[in-house]
């Protein structure tokens, strides 16, 4: 029992410091961290976008992080070893936070879906999958659920754990979204099956994100269809094509001669 009891210890204390990451340096774009527990050092490695916030000036932040970790975590010298992110599209973290900051914004949700599932298949994930739960619709809808997935993607046994997946929470106005996302990353080998790149859907390949156009508003006017131009009318009577205006006869000049009319007395 007293086995089992340090092995629960050591994964809360790997999932306290895990959070603790994740709110501190959430500017410097915080991915995943490993943890590496020796007899003699315990190795901190933040996975984030921009190092250099992490580390400070003259090392002043990092070495506040490893002072907190001495004293909040009861560590023995502990060492922090900031790495750099190889490829976004490819964490699971950074995608999850940027899909539930665009959802805060009104982005289409369908749309914003494909096109971030469409960017990690093309940087050479060998499967994928997006679910969005909660408050999609406009205010007043029930909640829904979307998913995307491509390639393979296990779920269950030893293999569903060479699978990266984050979960992060979005708050737009009309109500909370639970963003999930699981990622096989380039070159995993599972043990029972060869796993090759699959090509991507028509409906998803033609996806395209513009962050110039929010959810909801009109298109532009030359993709807007062409159709005859209606009259207003009241609410009750039914719409009809405006009338055009009578073609004009063109104008005659003065100075044309009119035909003299022939008179109709017999000369005597």
């Amino acid at each position: 029992m007293v086995v089992e009891r340090k092995f629960i210890q050591d994964l809360i204390i790997k999932r306290s410091i895990s959070k603790y990451m994740e709110n501190a340096l959430t500017r410097a774009g915080f991915s995943r961290v490993e943890i590496q527990k020796t007899p003699v050092i315990t190795r901190i490695t933040p996975y984030v976008m921009n190092p250099g916030r992490v580390i400070g000036r003259g090392g002043e932040t990092i070495d506040g992080l490893t002072e907190t970790m001495k004293k909040k975590f009861k560590l023995d010298n502990p060492q922090i070893s900031v790495a750099d992110v190889a490829n976004a599209k490819l964490e699971p973290r950074l995608v999850a936070k940027s899909i539930a900051n665009a959802l805060e914004r009104g982005i289409n949700p369908r749309r914003l879906i494909h096109t971030a599932i469409k960017e990690i298949m093309q940087n050479g994930a060998l499967g994928a999958e997006i679910v969005a739960k909660g408050k999609l619709a406009s205010k007043g809808a029930r909640a829904k659920k979307m998913k995307v997935r491509l390639g393979y993607l296990p779920k269950s046994g030893n293999s569903s754990k060479l699978v990266d997946v984050a979960q992060i929470a979005s708050y737009p106005k009309y109500g909370a979204i639970g963003v999930t996302v699981r990622i096989v990353q380039p070159g995993t080998k599972f043990p029972d099956r060869d796993i090759k790149q699959v090509a991507l859907p028509k409906s998803i390949a033609a996806s395209e994100f513009r962050k110039s156009a929010p959810y909801g508003s009109p298109r532009p006017y030359a993709q807007r269809s062409s159709s005859p131009s209606y009259a207003r009318t009241s609410n009750n009577a039914p719409h009809q094509p405006a009338a055009t205006p009578p073609a004009t006869p063109p104008a005659t000049s003065s100075t044309e001669k009119k035909p003299e009319a022939q008179s109709t007395n017999k000369q005597e």
